[in-house]
């Protein structure tokens, strides 16, 4: 039986270290059929090596989104290696210390700028410079942590993931006539390198040991991959605007 990403090709930005979310979505869109491209920054040799424990080669490109002159010619790139794109995963962000860890009734707007924009307006400038690869439709897929409430520690990049969420749902109203989806999914807590970035990253974890339904595991990222590779598939073929929670059941319980 083939995949359920047979014949697509997709990029997938993220891939930082082999508990990354976007790891496993690499590993599991391979293991399904898909040909990948892999983006990184700013280290790519970093990513380079991490790739090579992937089930095929992957070639590794270095972008970074904030960056006008790599996404100028992001399409070329991508365009050379794969011929076009069937699906793009979003798994960028990055928040300043400064905007993190309990400091949120002082953090300077340069730095709520700089979240905002690699975390949130990144998810639009990705897809609009990959749209040309995209003729036939395609598949959008970001990674968010629930922005309806406010997580110890998280501070700005809460904002930043609202924003994210706000970016997704307007994406999706303005690709779905060229027949582009654009979804999310909320994961729970994972520790990544992302998550090691957050000071207080255990407070914020903490509450998935007494809330979840479901048995949370820090360090299996596999069932967030599972949900983005889902996405990507044509199994949800008039889906878009969503956002689907990969987080133990956590969202639905008040207290």
């Amino acid at each position: 039986m083939s995949g359920i990403l047979e014949g697509k090709r997709i990029l997938v930005t993220g891939v930082l270290m082999e508990s990354s979310i976007a790891f496993h979505v690499a590993r599991l869109a391979q293991e399904q059929g898909a040909e990948i491209i892999l983006t990184a920054f700013p280290r790519p040799t970093l990513t380079e090596r991490i790739a090579k424990k992937l089930p095929k080669p992957a070639k590794v490109i270095e972008l970074d989104v904030t960056n006008e002159e790599h996404l100028a010619r992001l399409a070329d790139v991508v365009g050379e290696e794969l011929g076009g794109l069937d699906g793009i995963v979003h798994s960028i962000g990055f928040a300043p210390q400064d905007a993190l860890g309990g400091n949120f009734l002082n953090t300077p707007f340069e730095s709520v700028a700089t979240a905002m924009h690699v975390s949130a307006f990144s998810l639009k400038s990705l897809t609009t410079a990959c749209l040309p690869l995209m003729q036939n439709g395609g598949s959008v897929v970001g990674l968010t942590f629930d922005a309806q409430y406010a997580w110890p520690q998280y501070d700005w990049m809460g904002p930043a993931k609202a924003a994210l969420e706000a970016t997704s749902r307007y994406m999706a109203r303005d690709l779905g006539k060229q027949n582009i989806r654009c979804n999310l999914i909320s994961a729970g807590p994972i520790g990544s390198m992302a998550a090691k970035s957050i000071p207080g990253f255990s407070d914020l974890a903490a509450v998935w040991d007494t809330r979840s339904p479901l048995e949370w595991d820090l360090k299996d990222p596999e069932p967030a991959g599972r949900g983005v590779v889902a996405l990507l598939s044509d199994w949800f073929p008039k889906t878009t605007g969503e956002i689907i929670h990969v987080d133990g059941g956590l969202h639905a319980i008040g207290a």
